[in-house]
């Protein structure tokens, strides 16, 4: 199981879609991006990776204070969220050996920082330091495709054979 979590309106829905769409049609092009509504609760999506299913289990923004309850049989985390989420994440006792990808999404969008600029506020070398766990760190748009590949790249490289 791969825990999708992040704050509301990050794109979470958009990148599962975009994700889905990528895995059946094996590249190619992904059209215009699908229309999402906020997420109330959980959705789970089966990603088929070469010859592997992962479920990814999105989790609503606005469930934050309950996301604990959904660590404990959880094997990596895709984050698309602020700082202090991805630390209270990341010391969660369950998520210690669990792969860690971090997301930098909306990258579509005028006038937003360099990937550079983005790790450096969020001070990424100084977690990844001293983190226990294995973390990535991927700038992507959902809504263009871009880094979509890489996502299930690392995704399917963190599922234990």
């Amino acid at each position: 199981m791969c825990l999708l979590l992040g704050a509301t309106g990050v794109g979470k829905t958009l990148l599962l879609k975009r994700l889905q769409k990528l895995c059946q049609r094996d590249g190619a092009d992904l059209g215009e991006p699908p229309v999402t509504l906020p997420t109330v609760g959980t959705n789970l999506t089966d990603l088929t990776l070469r010859k592997r299913r992962v479920t990814v289990r999105e989790l609503g923004g606005c469930m934050g204070p309950i996301w604990p309850s959904y660590f404990i049989d959880c094997t990596s985390v895709i984050v698309s969220s602020s700082c202090i989420q991805l630390l209270s994440v990341l010391a969660a006792e369950p998520l210690q050996t669990a792969s860690v990808l971090v997301l930098f999404n909306k990258r579509d969008l005028p006038c937003t920082m360099s990937l550079g600029e983005m790790k450096s506020l969020f001070r990424m070398d100084d977690i990844i330091a001293s983190a226990p766990q294995s973390i990535t760190t991927l700038e992507l748009s959902a809504r263009s495709g871009e880094g979509l590949q890489e996502v299930l790249t690392w995704l399917d490289s963190t599922q234990p054979d």
